[in-house]
């Protein structure tokens, strides 16, 4: 049985990550799912940190939180259904935490990848889809709903992890995919899925 791939998006919040997640899925009959919050488990550590009256929340018991998510997600979903040769397209990956921890709340890099490797037994994504959008734009997005925790931070905390998820794409090009996220939705699904199937060979 051919093992299924293993595909992530990530980009800041309100670029339209969860929206294309389900769309290239269904391209490829595969699965959707999320980080934090991809298992039973995990819904509970999503809470907490998207929980806006956690204000004592250190970055590192956040990062550790993030891990602990993510250790139950590959180990109880993502793993076995890529076993069974099921596509995996999640809404977030350890890249997140690297980006959003590291980059943003600037906790120490090389750490942070190496106990999210230990986390994830050494299984990074296949693919990962960085949808690119303006900052300004996602900003605009973001004032029309209810912010969470990780919404209300100020621009600069955006602004070190945008440079973040570019230095990482850049960093390793086969893996990252950075796709232009200002087109009409119907013209980027198209585009990602093209893409993502060139990229894969599936």
């Amino acid at each position: 049985m051919t093992r299924g791939r293993y595909i992530a998006f990530e980009g800041l919040e309100g670029c339209g990550k969860s929206t294309h997640v389900t769309r290239l899925a269904a391209t490829l009959n595969g699965i959707t799912t999320r980080e934090p919050g991809g298992t039973a488990i995990g819904a509970s550590l999503r809470a907490a940190m998207l929980d806006t009256s956690n204000t004592m929340l250190s970055p590192r018991a956040e990062a550790l939180m993030m891990a602990a998510d993510r250790a139950q997600h590959l180990e109880e979903l993502v793993l076995p259904a890529l076993n069974a040769g099921t596509h995996v397209v999640s809404d977030r990956s350890a890249y997140s935490s690297l980006a959003y921890q590291g980059y943003g709340r600037l906790l120490d890099i090389d750490e942070l990848k190496r106990f999210n490797n230990w986390a994830i037994a050494g299984n990074w994504p296949d693919l990962v889809v960085f949808i690119d959008v303006p900052l300004d734009t996602l900003l605009e997005r973001l004032k029309k709903r209810e912010l969470d925790r990780f919404e209300r931070e100020d621009r600069a905390f955006f602004e070190r992890i945008h440079a973040g998820f570019t230095a990482m794409a850049a960093s390793d090009p086969q893996r990252w995919l950075v796709i232009d996220g200002t087109p009409p939705k119907d013209e980027l699904a198209s585009t990602i899925a093209t893409a993502a199937k060139q990229r894969l060979g599936i």
